[in-house]
């Protein structure tokens, strides 16, 4: 395992830094938020805290909670509207930093691309640096499923998008920051990953990473290091 000094010296000199959303760049998980809004919060919520823990596919802990939500796009809507994404102190100063630096920030998540979009406008990154989930509704605006063949809809998913984030850009340097085994899973290809404790600690990935960080605060403060 690298140490936290070789991780941050890839941190300082990283052509892109790819997030996780949920629990990561928010505060909460937005399947969560979304099971609760429609009534459903309890029975969704074991079920994402399996898929986090790598107990189950992600594909299959996708497709079964979403089975129990059955969200119109009138309540998707309705809940970012009423309840916007909640930032997590401390990245937007963070995103501003790297974009200073002229480095690229991306959003990789396994959530739903209309409540990253929302996050990405928060934080300025460009809607075509977001990668997540797509939502299927019918005419009448009725759930009709999600887009399964979306690389973030499966388990190695996040890995899938950095290698193509490599590929298409040339990028030399990528590191992966994120809560769960998905962005741990994500490195390689990425060239470090950076566990995050800020909102929920997931021992399994704090004991696999080489640096584990509570706050964005911690990563601010290296990036102003000379």
């Amino acid at each position: 395992m690298a140490t936290v000094s070789e991780t941050a010296a890839l941190f300082h000199c990283a052509d892109a830094v790819c997030f996780d959303v949920d629990s990561t760049v928010i505060c909460e998980e937005g399947i969560d938020e979304l099971a609760k809004f429609c009534g459903v919060g309890d029975a969704v919520t074991e079920m994402t805290r399996k898929a986090m823990s790598g107990s189950v596919s992600f594909k299959m802990a996708l497709s079964e909670r979403l089975s129990i939500i059955k969200c119109s796009r009138e309540q998707v809507n309705k809940m970012i509207m009423d309840h916007p994404p909640q930032l997590t102190p401390g990245i937007k100063e963070l995103v501003e930093k790297l974009h200073q630096r002229s480095v690229k920030v991306f959003l990789i998540s396994g959530g739903f691309r209309c409540i990253v979009e929302n996050v990405a406008s928060q934080l300025g990154i460009p809607l075509q640096h977001v990668y997540a989930n797509r939502l299927k509704f019918y005419f009448n605006g009725e759930y009709a499923g999600f887009d399964d063949s979306q690389p973030t809809a499966e388990s190695g998913g996040k890995g899938k998008v950095i290698r193509m984030l490599k590929e298409r850009y040339g990028f030399e340097t990528v590191v992966m920051i994120g809560d769960g085994v998905t962005d741990l899973e994500a490195c390689p290809p990425a060239s470090a990953f950076i566990g995050f404790g800020g909102n929920v600690v997931r021992q399994q990935v704090k004991d696999k990473s080489s640096w584990y960080v509570m706050s964005f605060a911690e990563l601010l403060k290296e990036l102003e290091k000379k």
